[in-house]
């Protein structure tokens, strides 16, 4: 491709010889002959300082933000801005093809965008879907590293999508990638906000600029569902040209959830006349199934039909998944891992638990220290025995983050139980549980690894309950 075609849509700030290009990367291990190297400025490395590097390495272009000197350097205002674009020149602007439907929010993005792509499949329509636990083109799955993918990765998906013949795409948009601009230059139909609680705090630095960057997407989209029983979903749609509709059970709204009725495998509820019923459980099923419903209406699905596919939604991975464990109590696995996320889950757990809740949970090493004794009390609260344990400790030392959630745990009622090897804490819960009781192993969801210092590690909580049950 032209290297003119690769910069359109980007504000070029010095002259250039247009030349051939054979592909774009910012890594400097994927550098190729002929490529174009964009120099992008991170936390530990600055690819300007690669520059020079990257055109004896063959890179016929260097993208930068700063003058190196270089006859090959082509000068913008912002590196990461051009990257994300010229990766969508590179795969032939595909994305301005599909209708996009981006997520947002603090928890229930997840689910539901898995939500939003089954009411589709329901009305007969195949679509995308990119997010958290996996990424997919129509029914074909594709692994994913991060809620919202690298620029390349992203726009190589929409390429797929379109030459499958979709014409729908619903995808996870997390503050770290609009900080990191890695959506420019995507437009949204419609812009879909869940709530905001305390998270990413570690990169942030403050919640102002955490509901800042998530407000980016409404921004850039033509309609917008809004969680108005948030607090923050005022600002969201303050000041924004989006069409607005709202969602909710205690305030007036336009899609507002009534009589509700929750029961260990699924929620229902009035909606403007109809029955809802979401094969979901717990309260935050009533805000997720109203947002999936509220997005896809956005689209010009008639309510009624959507309302019934909805029935036809299944359980997300990781998300308040009740494993078969042939016991007379029950294990469910959720991916909560903030205040709010696990107060959610504990909520909803108690609401069909006959018995005892016993939480298993840790926290994340190199994270927000600050949410680690909020989870403390959270769990104790909510919980009758707390397991607090390991959960990718990362860089730090696992005891002295146990020691920090337990600072929270301070005067609960609620038995307390610190174990720092996770399986061994996992074997301790099961053991302990009785008929009627409900174990929550949060924090792990649907992930299927440990990253204990700077390394990944197998580890698959559903592998380790099968085996500990085997051996009980």
């Amino acid at each position: 491709m032209l290297l003119s075609e690769l910069l359109k849509g980007i504000n070029i700030l010095s002259e250039y010889e247009d030349r051939e290009i054979s592909d774009v990367t910012d890594k400097t291990h994927k550098i190729s002959e002929g490529c174009a190297f964009v120099c992008v400025v991170g936390a530990r490395f600055d690819g300007h300082s690669f520059a020079e590097n990257a055109v004896k390495e063959g890179a016929k272009a260097v993208i930068v933000s700063k003058d190196l000197g270089l006859k090959e350097q082509i000068l913008v205002e912002n590196t990461r801005e051009a990257y994300a674009i010229m990766c969508k020149n590179l795969c032939g602007c595909a994305v301005d093809k599909l209708t996009v439907i981006g997520i947002t929010g603090t928890n229930g993005k997840t689910t539901t965008a898995f939500v939003v792509k089954d009411i589709l499949s329901s009305l007969g329509i195949k679509s995308g879907l990119i997010g958290t636990v996996k990424n997919m083109v129509g029914d074909r799955e594709f692994h994913t590293e991060l809620t919202t993918p690298d620029p390349y990765d992203m726009h190589a998906l929409f390429k797929m999508m379109v030459d499958d013949g979709i014409k729908y795409c619903v995808m996870e948009t997390s503050s770290q990638a609009f900080h990191q601009m890695r959506l420019a230059g995507i437009h949204f139909e419609t812009g879909v906000f869940t709530n905001l609680t305390q998270d990413h705090l570690d990169y942030h630095g403050t919640i102002e600029e955490y509901k800042r960057c998530k407000k980016t997407l409404f921004l850039n989209c033509d309609k917008a569902v809004i969680n108005a029983d948030d607090e923050t979903g005022a600002y969201m749609s303050d000041g924004i040209t989006a069409e607005v509709k709202t969602y909710g059970i205690n305030t007036p709204c336009d899609y507002k959830a009534e009589n509700a009725e929750f029961f260990a495998d699924r929620v229902e509820y009035d909606l403007n006349g109809e029955r809802v019923v979401f094969n979901i459980p717990g309260g935050f099923s009533v805000y997720n199934s109203l947002c999936a419903i509220g997005a896809v209406c956005s689209l010009g699905f008639g309510f009624t039909e959507v309302v019934n596919a909805i029935s036809d939604a299944s359980t997300v991975k990781g998300r308040l998944e009740l494993l078969k464990t042939n016991t007379d109590y029950g294990v469910i696995i959720d991916y909560a891992h903030t205040p709010d996320g696990l107060e959610k889950a504990l909520n909803a757990v108690r609401g069909f638990t006959k018995g005892r809740v016993i939480t298993l949970f840790g926290c994340g090493g190199d994270r927000d220290k600050t949410k680690r004794p909020k989870m403390g009390r959270m769990a104790t609260d909510l919980s009758d025995i707390v397991v607090v344990t390991t959960d990718n400790p990362r860089t730090e030392d696992p005891d002295e983050i146990i020691k920090e959630i337990l600072i929270g745990t301070v005067g609960s009622k609620a038995e307390v139980i610190s174990i720092t090897d996770r399986s061994e804490a996992i074997a301790h819960a099961l053991k302990i549980a009785k008929a009627g009781d409900t174990v929550l192993l949060a924090g792990k969801g649907h992930e299927t690894y440990q990253v204990i210092g700077k390394e990944r590690v197998h580890y698959d909580e559903r592998e380790v309950v099968a085996d500990i049950l085997s051996k009980m």
